[in-house]
């Protein structure tokens, strides 16, 4: 690409996260390809202003109101529109950028995707928790206005290159991949002692904390498992959760005629951020080549589903419907947060989530401020028992 009018215009959301730096890192890299619209992030401000200096995007937000003068002063003398605040992440969004990325950690990511669905955007989506607490209502947003979606998640663009949507009815089940997380040989004794700095020490992948929690959890993979049924239109039942410690075969689809297609590849970000920022096209990425021979062994396993309770735990609320996996989502961000401020233990996150589910039930969802009044029952109610957790130690 050369010139302005072959440039993709581009907006990250989230660009100080994990998957945002990646995304920053393969902008950089060919600058000449994209313009960036906006840069959105929370609190970093040195690493935005940084990001924003590299890449001159027309509009960089911070969520953080209290960080507004610190960022504006920091730009002073760029040109360069500044803004903060909730309502200014979701303006952000609806920006006129060709190509969003959605990489805002958790539900706070829900209603800037939604508003760049609802002017037609193309999408990387790498926040689960959108199409967790929103799916129906997002998917139904994405048909209505011509929107694409492109999942990022390593798993799901895996399935996304290997599935045949013109065939969607010859597939016979989805696989999605799991690595274990840290505590995959663990007993659950030896879990109930877990520590933060623990749980975030992923094996093979560089992940923010949260997210590191949920793989520790395993939660990370039902989240994925309520994202494929969205994604794909696969009924609970026809999505298998298979534990693959190397992290090279990133999921599978099974068809009807006994054939099985995988993606394979090193465990980096970059490539389903770059197949997701390239689309249709495939762009060069400078993410390490998969050796097979150095590999040497590819090993697979059922999940346990006692020792990893999550999985029951989205496998139910994905079947009961309405609100239920919404309330399961932000019960989980409560309870991640608490257990990374050292108020509650390890084993307590999915106690917590399931204590919600079974106070709040599943109240039917009709429209957005149904989901944010279910996020925020759940959110209180969790952060009560997360209390009363924090009480007893």
């Amino acid at each position: 690409m050369s010139g302005d009018a072959d440039q993709r215009s581009v907006t990250v959301l989230g660009c100080t996260g994990s998957v945002g730096c990646s995304t920053v890192d393969l902008l950089k890299r060919d600058p000449g390809a994209y313009r960036v619209e906006a840069l959105v992030g929370n609190r970093n401000i040195p690493l935005l202003v940084e990001q924003a200096r590299a890449l001159s995007p027309r509009c960089v937000v911070t969520a953080d109101e209290t960080q507004h003068q610190t960022l504006k002063d920091a730009l002073a003398g760029t040109g360069i529109e500044v803004a903060s605040g909730r309502q200014a992440v979701i303006e952000a969004a609806e920006r006129p950028a060709d190509w969003v990325m959605s990489a805002i950690v958790g539900a706070a990511g829900l209603e800037p995707t939604l508003a760049a669905a609802r002017r037609g955007a193309v999408i990387g989506l790498a926040n689960k928790e959108t199409l967790v607490c929103a799916g129906d209502l997002m998917m139904r947003e994405v048909a209505r206005h011509g929107a694409t979606l492109l999942p990022v998640d390593s798993e799901h663009s895996a399935i996304f290159q290997v599935f045949d949507f013109a065939q969607a009815d010859r597939v016979e089940k989805i696989i999605l991949t799991a690595s274990g997380g840290p505590f995959r040989t663990w007993s659950r004794e030896q879990m109930a002692s877990v520590t933060p700095a623990q749980a975030v020490a992923h094996p093979n992948w560089s992940m923010g904390a949260k997210i590191s929690v949920d793989s520790a959890t395993m939660m990370n993979k039902g989240l994925e498992l309520i994202e494929a049924h969205h994604l794909f239109a696969m009924p609970e039942p026809k999505i298998d959760i298979l534990v693959h410690p190397q992290s090279v075969i990133h999921s599978l689809v099974s068809y009807i005629d006994g054939s099985v297609l995988a993606q394979l590849g090193a465990p980096d970000m970059r490539t389903p951020i770059a197949y997701a920022l390239g689309w249709p096209q495939r762009i060069s990425t400078p993410c390490k080549r998969l050796d097979l021979a150095e590999v040497a062994q590819l090993t697979f396993e059922q999940p346990d589903p006692q020792r990893f309770p999550a999985l029951r735990l989205v496998r139910e609320a994905l079947r009961t419907g309405g609100a239920a996996p919404t309330l399961l989502n932000a019960a989980n961000e409560v309870a991640v947060a608490r257990f990374l401020g050292g108020d509650i233990g390890f084993l307590d996150i999915i106690s917590v989530v399931e204590q919600v589910l079974s106070r709040l039930g599943a109240p039917a969802l009709g429209s957005l401020s149904d989901v944010l009044e279910a996020d925020a029952q759940a959110r209180h109610v969790a952060a009560e028992l997360c209390g009363a957790l924090g009480g007893q130690g």
